[in-house]
């Protein structure tokens, strides 16, 4: 009994349009949409960059965004801070047979909705909460401090989250490098000290600068953590946007915002490019 093989195989087009046709209804159309209701007026109209002049012109707007800035940068400096050591305790000095064991009590946190880890740590930060109750009963402080609806419970609510992000990309990098490096630098002379930094923290930054460009995207585009940890005592450029189409229906002036978001996250991409190319090699 003879067989036949089919070497027939379908086109290339038609193995990409699946995901071409997914991006072009969800993402593309929806920016194009975006951008025109930005160029149009909360009345309607005809064409108009009012809405993008307002935000440059307008001191709270532009207060927002510096806002997002400082809260970010703030929490991705703070986070790699404590995912690199952590991340090399993990890859270092955990045993082999227990590293994955490790590794999902790390991931943990994940695991839990954002929203109610949110309203945890407002719990935990509250002034009746187990911080303030902890030190008024060790007589360090005499009446409560105010640590909930600040910048400072803000950032301590994203830290608790990406800094789990950031061990895992960090990790995957020290698990890849080879031992013979640094082998090699303290053939040459090499201390600890200088091999980690001109042979391990070198080779480790792509890793380092994948989690932290995740860490921008996610931080600088989040409402519910500022929203419920920060209050509305600190303006970030999420709340900004959904305060036109909450309380003013005014969509235009959202979409304008948006888009500046998106360009400030652009900026932050071409500016890690050159580590997140490396590290998709």
């Amino acid at each position: 009994m003879a067989f036949t093989r089919n070497n027939s195989r379908a086109p290339p087009w038609a193995l990409v349009t699946p995901a071409l046709a997914w991006t072009l209804l969800f993402f593309v159309l929806p920016f194009i949409a975006m951008g025109l209701s930005s160029l149009t007026a909360h009345e309607g109209g005809a064409f108009t960059l009012a809405n993008y002049s307002q935000f440059f012109t307008d001191p709270s707007y532009w207060r927002a965004m510096v806002n997002s800035l400082e809260v970010t940068g703030t929490v991705t400096i703070v986070s790699i801070l404590l995912a690199y050591p952590f991340a090399w305790i993990l890859a270092e000095m955990v045993p082999q047979r227990w590293q994955r064991l490790a590794l999902m009590l790390a991931v943990l946190p994940f695991w839990t909705s954002y929203v109610v880890r949110s309203y945890s740590w407002l719990l935990v930060l509250a002034q009746n909460g187990v911080v303030n109750r902890a030190l008024t009963g060790i007589g360090l402080i005499g009446e409560p401090l105010q640590l909930a609806n600040t910048r400072f419970a803000t950032v301590t609510g994203f830290v608790h989250f990406f800094v789990m992000l950031l061990t895992l990309t960090i990790f995957a990098n020290l698990k890849q490098l080879s031992p013979s490096y640094r082998k090699a630098a303290a053939d040459l002379g090499a201390g600890p000290i200088r091999t980690f930094l001109h042979v391990v923290l070198p080779l480790t930054l792509p890793g380092i600068m994948v989690g932290a460009f995740l860490t921008f995207v996610l931080c600088i585009g989040d409402y519910i953590t500022p929203q419920i940890l920060g209050g509305n005592n600190e303006l970030v450029m999420p709340q900004l946007v959904m305060m036109q189409i909450g309380r003013r229906g005014d969509f235009p002036l959202a979409s304008a915002l948006s888009i500046i978001l998106m360009a400030v996250v652009t900026i932050a991409y071409l500016t890690c490019a050159r580590w997140l190319k490396i590290e998709r090699a």
